[in-house]
C-alpha cells in the first residue's frame, strides 16, 4: 500500500516540529517518534511548546499553498491565558495589535468554553490560585514567530497553553495527541481556506487584463 498524500498529525507538547534534531547535544523529541512515513513532510512550523494540529503532504505544491504566508490560509488557535478578556481585549485582538514587527492583520478573536474532550497536557501547566485563567479561540491568517503569544500578552492576557485546531479546511478534531490520520486532499480547483487560491487569483487577473485589452482594441 502507497502512503498518503496528506496527512493530519495531532502534535504533543514538547516535540520539534520537524523530523530530526541537531540543535543542542541532548537530543528532543521529533516527529520521527510518531511518523515512519517516508517523503511527508511538514507544511508549516508549529512551535515546541505548542500542541495540535499540523499537516504533513508528499505534495509540493500543496505544501505551498498551507506554509506560503502570501496565501493568507486561515489557522485557529485555543488559547488558554490568564485572566479573563474582555471586550477590549477581544477587539484589539480582533483589529490588530501592534507588536515589535509591526501591526497584526485583522483577526477573528471570540471568549470559548474549555474544548471538548481536551487531553491533559504533560507536564501540566502551571496555574495560579489566585488568577483564574480560561480559553480564547482566535483565528489567524498570518503566521509570525510566536505570534499568538505576543498578541495575547500585548493585550495583558499571557498564554498558557496553546492548541492549533484547524489549518484551512482540515480541523483537529477528535485526533488523540501522538496520532495522524490520512487526510483528504483538496481539489486543485477550489481554495482550502474558503478563500480564492493565489494561482485562482493570478488566472482571472490574466483574464480580465486581456479582455480589457480586446475592449480597447475594438474602441
Amino acid at each position: 500500500m502507497s502512503n498518503p498524500r496528506l496527512i493530519r498529525f495531532n502534535k504533543p507538547f514538547d516535540v520539534l516540529p520537524q523530523f530530526t534534531d541537531r540543535g543542542t547535544d541532548t537530543p528532543r523529541r521529533t516527529l520521527s517518534e510518531f511518523i515512519d512515513l517516508p517523503g511527508l513532510y511538514p507544511a508549516g512550523r508549529l512551535d515546541r511548546d505548542s500542541e495540535g494540529l499540523m499537516l504533513l503532504t508528499s505534495d509540493g505544491k500543496l505544501q505551498a499553498r498551507i506554509s506560503d504566508p502570501r496565501h493568507k490560509l486561515e489557522k485557529t488557535y485555543w488559547v488558554q491565558v490568564e485572566g479573563l478578556p474582555d471586550a477590549t481585549a477581544l477587539d484589539q485582538l480582533a483589529k490588530g495589535v501592534e507588536l515589535k514587527d509591526g501591526l497584526t492583520r485583522p483577526a477573528k478573536a471570540k471568549r470559548i468554553d474549555t474544548p471538548p474532550d481536551l487531553w491533559p497536557r504533560d507536564p501540566p501547566i502551571r496555574l495560579r490560585k489566585t488568577v483564574p485563567d480560561c480559553w480564547i479561540e482566535l483565528t489567524l491568517t498570518e503566521g509570525r514567530n510566536r505570534q499568538v503569544r505576543r498578541m495575547v500578552a500585548a493585550v495583558g492576557h499571557p498564554c498558557l497553553r496553546l492548541i492549533r485546531a484547524r489549518i484551512g479546511i482540515w480541523s483537529l478534531k477528535d485526533l488523540p495527541p501522538g496520532n495522524w490520520q490520512p487526510a483528504a486532499m483538496p481539489d486543485d480547483s477550489r481554495p482550502v481556506t474558503g478563500r480564492v487560491p493565489l494561482d485562482m487569483a493570478q488566472s482571472k487577473k490574466k483574464t480580465r487584463r486581456r479582455k480589457a485589452g480586446q475592449h480597447r482594441s475594438r474602441s
